[in-house]
């Protein structure tokens, strides 16, 4: 084929996403492929049908439906290249994540027999464990846009009427397929009690009744940091709920040696191990890095342990100060 595969999901992407300026910059890209393999007539084909888009009226490239005006600052369209490969977590939570993935890619067949892929995830644990990471992977890997809603923003900003925003973005939901990714959710699904319930309480309800009426076409995720603090009615309305914990040595390794490649050629994980201990998925992603950059800025790579049991403690002293 002219073009590789992720050429072919790139453009899957940025033509959900209405992203003209991608779609034509990959579309040149393959038309570039095409050329170098000796594929001259499709490459010339390739580039005449761009050229013609761009100069004729714009091409209704089918659109994100999002709110406009003000409320589009709070919702963060992008396309994420990290691939279950990328992702470091627990059997058990992998086999949750897989299930999700294989329950998409088989959604009609589910849909023929009358059953609904799960759809709605809640996503709990601490900061850093790979909740964003995980929505980011589905959308990957399902070659569909992340749309990220930051919800204590969306309660800050329009307190009063933030139920009719969320009506809006459900809408979007069931107009374009897209992983939507309900960001820092203790803000709206925290359990209310005393003089805390009005205008909360009634959103928490706008979004409950949204959320259980939500159709199959979309991933609607919700992730949190404080699972304690959540309002025990949200739990049932969620087709799963995945528990997200900080890794343990063996995973911490593997975070580390995936970041950073060939430069941890022969590291013995093993005696880091108390280092890690403590540290997050992201946490640890920042110390490879801060350890890379110190081996390549003294010439003195691959790494060593000492670079990466520095850049360890560095980066607890930093997650405790």
């Amino acid at each position: 084929m002219a073009g590789t595969s992720e050429q072919f999901k790139a453009l899957v992407r940025s033509h959900a996403s209405g992203d003209d300026a991608a779609f034509y910059s990959v579309a040149l890209q393959v038309a570039a492929s095409a050329a170098r393999k000796g594929h001259n007539r499709l490459a010339a084909d390739l580039k005449s049908a761009v050229e013609a888009s761009r100069t004729s009226s714009p091409a209704k490239v089918t659109s994100i439906a999002r709110p406009k005006g003000d409320v589009a600052d709070l919702v963060i369209a992008s396309h994420p290249t990290v691939g279950l490969k990328d992702l470091v977590l627990p059997a058990e939570l992998a086999a949750q994540v897989t299930r999700v993935l294989t329950e998409q890619r088989q959604r009609k067949n589910l849909l023929d027999h009358g059953f609904d892929p799960a759809h709605r995830l809640l996503l709990e644990g601490p900061p850093g464990t790979g909740k964003t990471m995980t929505a980011a992977v589905l959308a990957h890997e399902l070659a569909l846009p992340l749309l990220t809603i930051r919800l204590d923003s969306l309660m800050s900003k329009f307190m009063g009427e933030t139920a009719s925003k969320l009506r809006s973005l459900f809408d979007a939901a069931e107009q374009q397929r897209a992983v939507y990714l309900f960001d820092e959710f203790d803000a709206l699904g925290g359990d209310r009690t005393g003089n805390d319930v009005g205008e909360a309480r009634r959103i928490l309800n706008s979004f409950l009744v949204f959320l259980e009426n939500s159709g199959s076409e979309s991933l609607i995720i919700a992730a949190t940091n404080h699972r304690s603090i959540l309002d025990r009615a949200l739990f049932r309305r969620f087709d799963m709920v995945l528990d997200y914990a900080l890794p343990d040595s063996k995973q911490g390794a593997a975070v580390m040696r995936g970041r950073l490649g060939s430069l941890a050629k022969g590291v013995r994980w093993a005696s880091l191990a108390s280092a890690m201990d403590g540290l997050s998925h992201a946490d640890l992603v920042r110390a490879a890095e801060s350890a890379a950059k110190t081996a390549i800025l003294n010439a003195s790579t691959p790494i060593t342990l000492d670079d990466l049991r520095a850049a360890l403690e560095a980066r607890k002293l930093g997650t405790l100060g």
